[in-house]
């Protein structure tokens, strides 16, 4: 017999157990870190324009993907 659509809905919301596999955002961090140093690096050789291009397009991405799109 299916299950209604309520359990579904209520299983669907109970946080489960934590993923074994999970970072904690340790990924994330190493990614921001290197992007920004990256960028700062090539602000400070002259490029301004491309190095305020990077921080802002990372900036972007990394807000995207921290809230998981």
């Amino acid at each position: 017999m299916p299950e209604d659509d309520f359990g579904l809905w209520e299983r669907e919301l109970e946080p489960g157990p934590p993923d074994e596999g999970a970072s904690g955002g340790f990924g994330m961090v190493l990614v921001a870190g290197l992007t920004a140093s990256g960028c700062t690096a090539m602000i400070a050789l002259g490029e301004v324009p491309l190095g305020t291009a990077g921080l802002v397009l990372s900036s972007i991405i990394l807000l995207l993907w921290r809230i998981g799109m």
